[in-house]
């Protein structure tokens, strides 16, 4: 068996792993949808480590996102997955995610510290930035009809910049300067949580990720 394929068999597992451990979360400790679809999209986001260490081509590893796209589509219609569906039939994240994903592996399969690094502050910023701002944000702001917190914002800015920094220092082939993988984390951070306050209805599944990839390209060609 190709190697490919094992790598194929072992994230579609790992994905629908994911998928269970949160409905089980959901139904044996009563978590909210909020808490288990953040869940999902961490476990999903750090499969993009799994991608660059076990695929051997681009052309494979894009199949799974792909495939996500279609079958959370299903989802997002039937309310499949209870534990990522929030009900709000504007709110396409869950589509908008995996579609990024796929982009990126085609776009950066050269560059798998790009590829993972710019996944990051959607990942781990944006999630982490729902979950403190609903249950500690004091400081509320509107945008375009949504509702911030400053709270949330920081969370985002400060576990972005740690996120992207971690791809930057693993994956890159030629060691990268601490003082060159700091600084190109933190803009990526600083314009990530900027776009992600200003993008409406789960939009910033798309909008974050590519803002991360094209400060990082502009920044390490």
């Amino acid at each position: 068996m190709s190697q490919n394929i094992v790598a194929l068999i072992i994230s579609f597992a790992y994905v629908f792993a994911a998928i269970g451990a949160a409905e089980g979360l959901r139904a044996w400790r009563g978590y909210s949808v909020d808490f288990t679809r953040k869940f999902i999209h961490i476990a999903v986001g750090m499969w993009s480590f799994g991608t660059v260490l076990l695929f051997e081509s681009r052309a494979w590893a894009v199949i799974p996102p792909l495939a996500f796209v279609l079958i959370n589509a299903l989802s997002y219609w039937q309310g499949t997955f209870k534990a990522m569906e929030t009900g709000e039939k504007w709110k396409l994240g869950t589509i908008y995610f995996p579609l990024s994903f796929a982009a990126l592996i085609w776009l950066f399969w050269d560059r798998p510290e790009l590829l993972v690094a710019s996944l990051m502050p959607m990942t781990w910023g944006d999630a982490l930035a729902a979950i403190v701002g609903r249950r500690w944000g004091k400081h509320r702001f509107e945008v375009k009809g949504g509702t911030r917190s400053l709270e949330g914002s920081a969370t985002m800015l400060l576990a972005s910049w740690i996120a992207t920094l971690v791809p930057l220092k693993l994956l890159t082939p030629e060691p990268l300067a601490w003082s060159t993988a700091i600084v190109a984390a933190l803009v990526t951070a600083l314009n990530a949580t900027a776009v992600e306050a200003f993008s409406p209805w789960g939009v910033d599944n798309l909008t974050v990720p590519a803002i991360s990839a094209l400060i990082l390209i502009l920044l390490l060609p």
